[in-house]
């Protein structure tokens, strides 16, 4: 089931692990848990191998992202692939277009998708959100209109929630629409929207009645981004990448058909879709193993194969991702048996807080020369790690801040007593 050439066995490179017998043992009993593993999943044991034959054979390996490329088109063109071999959405029920595949069977294809070293999915905004909330909250034209676009990648979608005062806290947010006659007449701004610059369309949290409670008079609407008063604003980052935006609307009008579940009803439909979050179709342990052996090619590199501090680092990291496999593997068994999953509540947490440390590890082993490019003078890899360790920083804000997430875990989940009280 898993890919056992992947596992960083040492980080001295020798034919065996460094630290003697007991160390030898523990890497034994990792093979052996891993065994057991792919034993409990020997039914999926077939999907796992078309998967992989399938994306050995067809996914672009190295393909940058848009912002680097300056156009989408190459990842609309493999998100076509995906849907003419029934691969775009296999969890969506079959009468929209997928296979209506369950949570093991998500988990595997995310598993070889990153083994494969796939591209990022282009518009996982559509196919994880907005295009289960039309199923679940659209009219049957709204989703007539829009479902098989999405599945075809003809349009790419991206997220309206956050604003300048409404991140972790979204009721605060100030986007308001005000309905004139058969339009929404929207007027405000979103921040930190990503794929928004190559985006075709915009799902909104706006409110239309600012004198209802905070999480009331919120409604979900879907805007053509090329509507006359909509801007977008690229946002350069730290790591010379704008795969973020501002998104500034003024005086922009909307269908009110374009509304879905009702005005009033956003803060319902969007906790739905927040909830479809926590699965398993967004990343898996695999992504952060081929990390960790990034990593392992600058310990080789750096000299620092017998840093004992180092080699520490490495095994807590490894141990980190075996346990965040095994995570996910509950939240699997979970979804299976009972359609749900509380545990399911601390993914973003733990994932977020592990790729933060995997890759300031890995700053700290490329040190200095993390800044130059690659080039004679530098690790290869090295600028794009730099990269990757600022956006993993911003991982610990996005999708809500992990301060604001521990609460929702120790209230929600642990049931204990809001703060102050």
């Amino acid at each position: 089931m898993f890919v056992t050439d992947q596992l960083p066995h040492r980080v001295d490179g020798s034919q065996s692990w460094r630290g003697g017998p007991k160390a030898a043992q523990e890497v034994q009993l990792q093979l052996s848990i891993m065994a057991t593993a792919q034993t409990a999943d020997a039914a999926a044991v077939p999907w796992r191998q078309e998967l992989r034959e399938w994306l050995e054979a067809h996914a672009p390996r190295d393909l940058r992202g848009p912002d680097e490329l300056g156009t989408s088109e190459p990842h609309r063109a493999w998100e076509r692939t995906l849907y003419e071999a029934g691969y775009a959405a296999i969890h969506w029920p079959q009468e929209f277009g997928g296979w209506g595949a369950d949570a093991l069977a998500r988990m595997i294809f995310q598993e070889e998708y990153e083994r494969a070293g796939a591209p990022d999915r282009i518009n996982i905004q559509a196919l994880m959100l907005a295009g289960p909330v039309l199923m679940q909250f659209g009219t049957q034209e709204q989703r007539d209109r829009w479902l098989m676009p999405m599945l075809r990648c003809e349009e790419v979608w991206c997220q309206g929630f956050s604003e300048p005062g409404a991140g972790s806290d979204l009721g605060a947010l100030r986007t308001h629409g005000r309905v004139d006659g058969e339009e929404l007449v929207i007027n405000g701004q979103k921040i930190w929207t990503s794929y928004a610059s190559y985006s075709d369309w915009i799902f909104l949290l706006v409110r239309t009645d600012p004198q209802a409670a905070k999480h009331a008079g919120i409604t979900w609407v879907m805007v053509d981004m090329a509507t006359a008063g909509l801007e977008v604003r690229p946002l350069r980052q730290m790591n010379g990448s704008s795969d973020f935006a501002e998104v500034f609307f003024t005086d922009v009008r909307v269908p009110l058909w374009n509304v879905v579940g009702g005005l009033g009803d956003g803060w319902r439909i969007a906790m739905a879709a927040l909830n479809l979050e926590r699965g398993p179709g967004r990343r898996s342990y695999v992504r952060y193993l081929r990390n960790l052996n990034t990593l392992k090619s600058f310990v080789d590199s750096s000299g620092m194969t017998r840093d004992p501090s180092v080699q520490e680092d490495v095994g807590d990291l490894f141990a980190s991702v075996m346990a965040y496999r095994h995570y996910m593997s509950r939240v699997v068994d979970d979804l299976r048996s009972t359609g749900d999953s509380d545990v399911a509540r601390i993914n973003k947490l733990y994932w977020s807080e592990l790729q933060a440390k995997l890759f300031e590890t890995g700053m700290g082993v490329l040190d200095e020369r993390a800044g130059f490019l690659d080039d004679g003078d530098s690790i290869p890899g090295a600028a794009a790690w730099r990269n990757e360790y600022w956006y993993s920083r911003a991982s610990l804000i996005f999708g809500g801040t992990n301060q604001i997430q521990k609460n929702i875990i120790a209230e929600r989940l642990l049931g204990l007593p809001r703060g102050g009280s």
